[in-house]
Parts: structure tokens; sequence; C-alpha cells
């Protein structure tokens, strides 16, 4: 005998019931900290005034204007893109190096694997004051470079030299929790693959090209992304060790937001900035799992 069509159609109200209420927990902590802030964000960037007595109003593209016409905003713009890719790259080619290294039988390979690992479970802030340190011009740096006769260098004055310490510092910081992503990749491999290639007499580098690459295309995706996402939220290291400075060359987008929100209270233009690195985060996440996804 069939069950009836309204049988079929109670049940399914019933898994659909059911599946709402489920869901309805975790929709509303999405819908609180997540889609509102945003929705407030952008309606926020369209405004102009305090959190005062005399409140906000509304003042359409003004603030998105400003943006396009003020030359420290894209100075900060620029230092954000150089500090970026800067970042990024050696951050996802160094751990990969490491992890195919570390993935083979070594000797202390459980202790090796820890000591990288370190760096990434250390706070940021405590991270950059220990850079801070080691780079001001009495610092162990200088002073190393001095047995050598090399001069002290004003690593953390100086508008050349100051924005590499801050990309060393993003890459140390991240190196381990990639090279921990890269080895949960590559032990996702089957080894026969290799043991083929092997048969028919590819070298290392050949396997790495065409087995090692290709099986850790998710893994990569994941790394990139997110790697990507960490170093254009960088706030702690310019806060703790340059605060934007010196003239301007270590200021990123993240910390020119907090600048001109909670050092102007320009809530509204600092809404409209926080808005483009939204819709800049978007587009390269969107972008690179298109790319990869076509691939």
């Amino acid at each position: 005998m069939k069950p009836s069509r309204s049988s079929d159609m109670q049940l399914l109200d019933n898994d659909t019931v059911a599946a709402w209420i489920f869901l309805t927990p975790a929709l509303i902590l999405l819908g609180l900290f997540i889609i509102w802030p945003i929705a407030y964000l952008f309606y926020l960037s369209f405004t102009a005034g305090s959190f005062t007595s005399k409140g906000t109003y509304l003042v359409g593209l003004k603030n998105y204007w400003r943006l396009l016409f003020n030359s420290d905003f894209w100075q900060v713009i620029g230092n954000t893109v150089y500090f970026t890719v800067a970042t990024v790259i050696p951050s996802l080619v160094i751990p990969l190096g490491l992890a195919v290294l570390l993935n083979r039988s070594l000797a202390w390979r459980g202790i090796i694997r820890s000591a990288y690992f370190l760096p990434s479970i250390i706070s940021l802030v405590a991270a950059g004051l220990g850079f801070r340190w080691l780079f001001q011009t009495t610092g162990p740096l200088n002073a190393f470079l001095n047995i050598f006769g090399i001069p002290s260098i004003p690593w953390l004055g100086d508008t050349f030299w100051a924005m590499p310490v801050l990309i060393l510092l993003s890459i140390w910081k991240q190196l381990g929790f990639n090279m921990v992503v890269f080895l949960a990749g590559l032990q996702a491999i089957p080894p026969s693959r290799y043991e083929a290639a092997e048969l028919d007499g590819a070298n290392g580098w050949q396997q790495f090209w065409h087995i090692t690459l290709p099986g850790l295309q998710p893994t990569l995706i994941f790394a990139i992304v997110t790697t990507a996402i960490f170093t254009l939220r960088s706030f702690e290291q310019v806060y703790v060790i340059t605060g934007g400075g010196p003239l301007n060359s270590t200021n990123l987008l993240v910390y020119y937001i907090y600048q001109e929100a909670f050092g102007q209270f320009d809530f509204g233009y600092a809404a409209a900035a926080a808005t483009v690195l939204l819709a800049v985060t978007l587009v390269f996440v969107y972008l690179q799992l298109r790319t990869w996804g076509e691939e």
C-alpha cells in the first residue's frame, strides 16, 4: 500500500519545521553578530555626526567622495597592497617548503614541528613588543651589526625599513599555522601516487609539480584565503610597533579606520573606509575561489 500524498506532505512539513527549529538559534546569532553589524556599517557610511545628543544625519555619498580625493587614504591603500603582497607570498611559500621537508621521516620531527608552530599561539601584541625591542635603534639587532662594523640602522624610524619589520613579524606569526595546514594536506595525498611516479622515473621536482601541488589544491585555497584575510585585517603590528609612522609609511587600512573612528571621531568616514575594506576582501575571496574552482 502506497503512502498517501497527504502523509508525505505532513512528513515534509514536520521535517521542515524541525529544521527551522534547530536552525533558529544559529540564524539569530548570525543575524545579531554578522548581518546586522554589516548592515549598520553600510548605513553609517552614509552619515556624519557623532553618537552624542546631536546624533548622526545622512550625507549621501559624501564620505565616499572624501575617500576618493583623500591623498592620505590612497597612501594607506598603497601601503596595504604592498604589505599584503609582501606578506602573503612568503607566508605560503616558506611553510609549504617546510611542510614538504617535515612530512618525511626525520629525527626530532615532532619537536621541530612544535617549534615552528609556537609563534602561532603567541599573542600578536606580545610578539609586537618583542619585535619593537629587537629592532629599536639601541636594540640587540643593531648591537649585533655593530660587531661587524655596520652602523646602526633606524629600523622603526626610517620610511624604507619600518614596513619590512611589520612584514617580517606577520610572516613569522603566520608561518607555523600554514605549515600545519599544509602538513595535513600532504598527509591526505595517497603515497601510492608517489610510488607510481617513481616507477615512471619522475624526480622529486616533477612529483612536487604534478602530484603535490594538484593534491594540495583545496588546502592551498584555504591557506591563501585565510592568510590574505589575516593580512588585510592587520592592526596590532602597526599599533604596537610603529603607530602608522614614520610619515604615514606603515599606516594600514584597518589602523587608518581606527584613527578616523576613535582618534578623529569621524565615524561616518571611518565606516566608509571599512566598507571599502569589506568589499575588497569579499571580491578577493570570490575571485580566488572562482579561479581555483575553474581549475
